[in-house]
């Protein structure tokens, strides 16, 4: 997939094409710290958390990989929420304290071990029966396992290319919001934009 070289967000936001509200975020998002000590999770669901999110979203060649179980420990926390959920799910909180156990039990019951203990290919595993809403478990009496599995994929997603560089490998610049964008047809770049690479 075509993407942009290193470190173009990082030049980009150096210049006047960002707003400084843009900017501010993009940068705290580049400079978060590496440890977070979870708030709302306790340590040992925040791990699972963490593994899940590993799973979903691996990322091998990153040195640093960009950690998304921090903003929805962060968002539970607050109470915070998209504004609407399905009639068959209980709220958020109660959603992921469910679902991240029925993870937790589904691992249980296939390979007598907890999630965060199985190697990768067995939570691969795990995440597929869930995505398909296979997964044994008694918390999924209470919890339809392919919307949490939606729920969570959504979030998780939405917080992995939020980060800018996550942004850069895909091409994406949109942030150099100042000028706005006037080239809008297939394969037309504003003169900001670089070249992508392969």
């Amino acid at each position: 997939m075509p993407h942009y070289p290193e470190g173009t967000v990082r030049a980009l936001l150096e210049t006047d094409l960002v707003t400084p509200a843009t900017r501010a975020a993009l940068e705290a998002r580049l400079t978060a710290p590496t440890t977070y000590e979870p708030q709302f999770f306790d340590a040992d669901t925040y791990r699972l958390l963490q593994a899940v999110a590993a799973r979903i979203y691996p990322q091998p060649d990153r040195e640093t990989p960009i950690a998304l179980a921090p903003a929805v420990d962060a968002r539970l926390l607050k109470g915070g929420a998209d504004g609407w959920r399905y009639d068959s799910m209980p709220p958020d909180r109660e959603a992921y304290r469910l679902g991240l156990g029925g993870i937790n039990q589904a691992a249980e019951v296939r390979f007598q071990q907890p999630f965060v203990a199985l190697d990768e290919a067995r939570q691969d595993q795990i995440m597929e029966l869930l995505a398909a809403a296979e997964a044994p478990g008694e918390n999924w009496s209470q919890l339809p396992q392919d919307r949490f599995f939606e729920e969570m994929l959504a979030e998780l997603t939405e917080t992995y290319y939020a980060h800018p560089l996550a942004q850069e490998e895909i091409g994406y610049v949109g942030m150099a919001d100042v000028p706005g964008w006037q080239r809008i047809g297939l394969n037309e770049l504003e003169p900001r934009e670089p070249e992508g690479t392969k």
